[in-house]
């Protein structure tokens, strides 16, 4: 894939007739229908059909589904609603970043999954990586550390969310409540630890577990991410 070609240059028909369609149309209906039938079902074909048109003259705006899975990415990326500025407060921003991403995430299941395959950076992405290095700037990282950094806070969220989602999906199979699934789970680990083999496992089940909501598990593990990051900054 090259990215010049794909970010770069002005959108444009390969060849033929005036532009029946566009990319951003093409690329519209690609994500209408992965967010409601999933990533497997995005076919080319697919995506013409919901547009009425020839799955070949597709061609001539996204060469390939691999092309079109990295417009979809950058596509659904200009969903982050951020301020223009830092607000100077490295934490709260970084914070602010990854609620927006788990956002995006629950309204576009098939992201987290997605993420590991791109292959360049479009420009609803740059926006929000030079965003997030902004934020970073007064923990005093240098600028590859807070790439890397960035990097870190988004593979959190997409490995949390692919969790978060599975689990929901999962409690959909059974025809059970979220509660009777803990309640059953929180029983079968207390009668393991009734054994003896297991300390460390029945000390943490002694404890307070929390709350268990999904966005409180989630406030909590972004926390621990967040204050490891520069702890003296």
């Amino acid at each position: 894939m090259d990215p010049e070609s794909l970010w770069s240059a002005a959108e444009r028909p390969r060849r033929g007739r005036p532009p029946a369609r566009s990319r951003a149309e093409i690329t519209a209906s690609a994500v209408a229908i992965a967010d409601t039938e999933g990533l497997a079902a995005v076919t080319m074909r697919a995506v013409a059909a919901r547009l009425g048109a020839g799955t070949m003259s597709l061609y001539s705006y996204v060469p390939n589904k691999e092309t079109l899975l990295e417009l979809m990415i950058d596509e659904v990326s200009g969903d982050h609603q951020l301020p223009n500025e830092p607000s100077g407060d490295w934490r709260h921003d970084l914070r602010q970043i990854a609620h927006e991403q788990r956002a995006i995430m629950r309204r576009h299941p098939w992201l987290p999954a997605a993420l590991p395959t791109r292959q360049t950076l479009g420009p609803n992405v740059l926006a929000v990586l030079e965003y997030a290095l902004a934020a970073l700037a007064p923990t005093g990282l240098d600028a590859q550390a807070r790439l890397e950094t960035f990097t870190l806070l988004t593979g959190f969220v997409a490995s949390h969310m692919s969790y978060e989602l599975a689990q929901e999906r999962a409690v959909e199979a059974t025809g059970r409540t979220p509660g009777e699934l803990l309640d059953a789970q929180a029983r079968y680990l207390h009668s393991v630890v009734a054994s003896g083999n297991y300390p460390h496992l029945a000390r943490a089940l002694a404890e307070p577990s929390g709350n268990q909501n999904p966005k409180a598990v989630f406030d909590r593990l972004l926390d621990r991410v967040i204050n490891g990051i520069a702890p003296g900054a």
